[in-house]
């Protein structure tokens, strides 16, 4: 996936939690927010901050559907909040290759 596919992939799927998304979909996801984020903390801070909050709903959501794709619940990404040692799990689950489970595939 692209760096276009996957900005456009996770605007289109803004607050959908189901499903799966691969390793490139996340970190392309990842690489755009972290990057247009820092260019517009130059411009403003402000807009940055409203960048920020806009992209939110879609940054849980691709994380959860990232974690689906190695068979863990999206819930997982409340380790966020337990530092170093939760990011550290997040982080090494994040860049896991996807597993072959069915169990947070969608319904046919």
């Amino acid at each position: 996936m692209t760096l276009s596919e996957s900005i456009r992939t996770c605007f289109t799927k803004y607050a959908d939690f189901t499903g799966r998304a691969s390793r490139s979909e996340f970190w392309w996801w990842f690489l755009f927010t972290f990057l247009t984020s820092a260019a517009l903390s130059v411009v403003s801070d402000k807009l940055s901050a409203v960048f920020s909050i806009a992209t939110l709903l879609p940054a849980i959501a691709v994380a959860a559907r990232r974690l689906h794709d190695t068979d863990h619940s999206g819930w997982w990404q409340l380790l966020w909040f337990l530092p170093i040692i939760g990011w550290i799990v997040l982080l090494v689950w994040w860049v896991q290759e996807g597993k072959a489970s069915a169990r947070f595939d969608r319904p046919s």
